[in-house]
């Protein structure tokens, strides 16, 4: 990775500035402005994005893994790049269903990631995500699949703001008979949730949710939320904080924290 090819992912989309990436086989993190993107030798290892729930979340909260083994899992094996090698190995999880679940994870992250391809930010060569390395995706597919979902939810309802701001009912519309996922869906929205907030909620991965929550909108269920805060005034805008890698010890005092509450 060279100088010059760093720089001039800074001044791309980051779909572009990935497939130049895995021209030269990069290994590092590429930060967007919607989430990270880590590669292994010009492979996407792992993606994160704020607007999905991450693999702890999902595992966890479906059962698959006690928050007590997870945590176990990032305690001795996050500052070696290997808490999912420790998943395993401990007998926690099996090698395919953690593969299934990370790679559910990774695409749910890309598609907020790429889905709308807007400038990267930086790249920061030779970054390592503290999960490890579970399975490898060439950067193609991961943006050729971002493109699809995203082709395939305007097919249903093209307001993208149902991705990201909190969803409210709309007053006065029946609900009538849904399938039991989109009843499930409906019942948690409530004008603060956002799509990945309710996917947390019910362990499922964020882009069923999307699916099901552009159907609501289309039956005239939900609809963003009114937007209450007031505008911020020019030159006091908050411009987005670049991502950095998370430290396992921050993560256990939050989690430590949070139990204490």
């Amino acid at each position: 990775m060279t100088a010059a090819t760093a720089a001039w992912a800074a001044r791309r989309t980051t779909s572009q500035a990935l497939r130049a990436l895995a021209a030269e086989g990069a290994t590092g993190a590429l930060s967007g402005e919607r989430g990270i993107v880590y590669l292994c030798a010009g492979r996407v290892v792992h993606v994160e994005s704020a607007s999905a729930p991450d693999l702890g979340a999902l595992l966890t909260r479906s059962g698959a893994v006690p928050p007590d083994g997870w945590w176990e899992a990032v305690d001795r094996g996050g500052t070696q790049h290997r808490v999912g090698h420790r998943l395993v190995d401990s007998g926690r999880l099996a090698a395919g269903a953690l593969e299934v679940c990370h790679l559910g994870a990774l695409f749910d992250a890309a598609y907020f990631v790429l889905a709308h391809d807007t400038r990267a930010h930086r790249f920061r060569p030779g970054a390592v995500h503290w999960l490890g390395a579970v399975r490898s995706v060439p950067v193609d597919t991961v943006v050729r699949e971002s493109r699809r979902r995203r082709a395939l939810l305007e097919s249903i309802w093209p307001d993208p703001d149902i991705d990201v701001v909190p969803i409210a009912r709309v007053p006065g519309a029946g609900a009538g008979d849904l399938p039991a996922r989109r009843r499930r869906i409906l019942d948690r929205v409530d004008g603060v949730r956002t799509a990945a907030d309710i996917a947390a909620s019910l362990a499922c991965r964020t882009y069923h949710t999307l699916v099901e929550l552009r159907r609501l909108a289309a039956d005239g269920l939900v609809a963003a939320a009114p937007r209450t805060t007031a505008p911020v005034p020019a030159g006091q805008q908050e411009y987005p904080v670049a991502w950095t890698d998370p430290d396992t010890a921050l993560l256990r005092r939050l989690r430590d924290a949070l139990e204490a509450l």
